[in-house]
């Protein structure tokens, strides 16, 4: 039998939680296996049993501090699916206005705080200074630039939902508050402020991929489907249907998101507490397939504003059959969605219906299920409860936009450990990598924007016999 030793880095910081990372070698120190483990269990679908309907849309986003609003409207819509009602016209784009705040908001996170560090700093810098803290030093100007474009996004939401955490906007049937012409001119103001600093990050990130060239792109990358919501082919984020495309760019299967039953399925690990989603067509693990800004970019036929489809277009030339798979292109992906983002923010505040009062569509149906289902800034994101005669939550399914790229991840930090480790030899720097890895995806990190310097990691090197060699924390 082969006797391997296990490098552990514990935790990660991860989703509303903890995660960790082991990396077993065999006996002459290279890579044998490598995983991504989660280890809290949240139970939302547990302990929302027995609630009325109604309060999903408040119970759900307390599921994430970063993103709750895609929770909160994921819930929403579930709840219009029990009631049997489609919502006017002004009220879905007041809930489609705050969803793209909260996608602005939430790739400037993702982008300026947690992933542009590495970026400028390089992975082997000194983590003294390879974190938000030393960017604004460093950086100071980009740093601002970063901090207002989420702020941008961050005031969209409190304007509607009276708070940037865990707002109160959507209810089942509509939405509770219109939008002032005071609160809509503010907004269409700092607009071009907003999209020059867009523009700004996007050529930070084109410039930083061309440096680094086949580096970045061989940099965790796996060929995998996509998935993502899609409107007539154009990239969709707030209500669509859902799409496969394959790793050489055929549309595999296209379908009404309330079937997402039928065609996706879920695996388990008995190491993690993450599910592993994949499509039912071709089965676990040649089914698995990732979602997120690159899974939706390569999933849509195009984008339907005029700069980020310009964008687009660009992005497609980096390869000969326009599919990307490169994981570090995570980000340039993040940032053509934020385009996006502003842009339809723009065309949404030109849109009369924007400034409508008819809010709300009143039911007295009450059907046995509804089914929610979003693109979340992170992946798509299902929400799918059942009820009983009374409205009272008899079952709960939620697949979170995270767990999509579950399969990707663990490939993701399978291949750098390999493509690094050797003989058994472990950096800070090596270590920082594969949780770059994590960082691509972006899968919630909402924890490590709580660790100012460097983020807490514990990583230890056994022997072939098991014993410990070395004990490395920091914190």
């Amino acid at each position: 039998m082969t006797t391997v030793r296990k490098i552990e880095i514990n935790p990660v910081t991860r989703i509303e939680g903890h995660g960790k990372i082991t990396v077993h070698l065999d006996e002459a120190g290279q890579v044998q296996d490598a995983r991504f483990h989660v280890t809290q269990f949240r139970g939302f679908e547990v302990f929302s049993k027995g609630r009325d309907f109604r309060e999903m849309p408040v119970i759900t986003p307390r599921i994430c501090g970063i993103c709750p609003v895609s929770h909160h409207l994921a819930a929403a819509k579930a709840c219009d699916a029990i009631l049997g009602v489609e919502i006017t016209p002004s009220a879905h784009k007041l809930r489609e206005l705050m969803h793209m705040g909260q996608f602005v908001q939430s790739h400037a996170l993702s982008f300026f705080h947690l992933s542009s560090p590495d970026l400028l700093f390089g992975f082997d810098a000194d983590p003294a200074i390879r974190n938000v803290v030393g960017l604004a030093r460093q950086f100071p100007e980009l740093a601002v630039k970063g901090i207002s474009l989420r702020k941008f996004g961050q005031e969209i939401i409190k304007t509607l939902g009276g708070k940037k955490v865990h707002p109160w906007h959507s209810i089942p049937g509509g939405v509770n508050r219109s939008l002032r012409q005071d609160e809509r001119d503010e907004i269409v103001r700092d607009l071009p402020a907003m999209k020059a600093i867009v523009r700004e990050a996007l050529d930070l990130i084109k410039n930083y991929l061309a440096e680094k060239g086949e580096e970045a792109k061989r940099f965790a990358t796996l060929e995998t489907a996509f998935l993502g919501l899609v409107n007539g082919g154009f990239l969709e984020l707030y209500d669509g249907d859902i799409r496969f495309r394959g790793p050489r760019g055929r549309i595999i299967d296209e379908f009404p998101d309330w079937e997402y039953l039928d065609h996706i399925g879920e695996h388990v690990e008995a190491w993690s507490y993450l599910k592993f989603p994949f499509y039912r067509g071709l089965g676990y693990p040649n089914g698995s397939y990732r979602v997120g800004p690159l899974g939706r970019v390569n999933a849509c036929d195009d984008i339907s504003t005029p700069e980020a489809s310009a964008e687009l277009a660009a992005f497609r030339k980096l390869t000969e059959d326009g599919v990307v798979h490169y994981t570090m292109y995570y980000h340039y992906a993040r940032l053509i969605e934020t385009l996006y983002g502003l842009e339809r923010i723009e065309e949404l505040l030109d849109d009369e219906d924007i400034m409508g009062s008819d809010l709300r569509v009143h039911s007295r149906e009450l059907y046995p299920e509804g089914i929610g289902v979003i693109e979340a800034p992170r992946g798509t994101l299902i929400h799918h409860y059942e009820v009983d005669d009374r409205g009272a939550i008899t079952r709960v399914n939620l697949i979170v936009a995270t767990g999509h790229n579950n399969f990707a991840m663990n490939k993701g930090v399978e291949l750098v450990a390999r493509d690094y480790i050797k003989d058994g030899k472990v950096t800070e720097g090596i270590m920082n990598r594969m949780e770059h890895v994590i960082r691509c995806y972006d899968p919630c990190l909402s924890c490590s924007t709580h660790a100012v310097g460097k983020m807490p990691l514990r990583l230890q090197v056994f022997d072939a016999k098991g014993v410990l060699l070395s004990d490395q924390e920091r914190s």
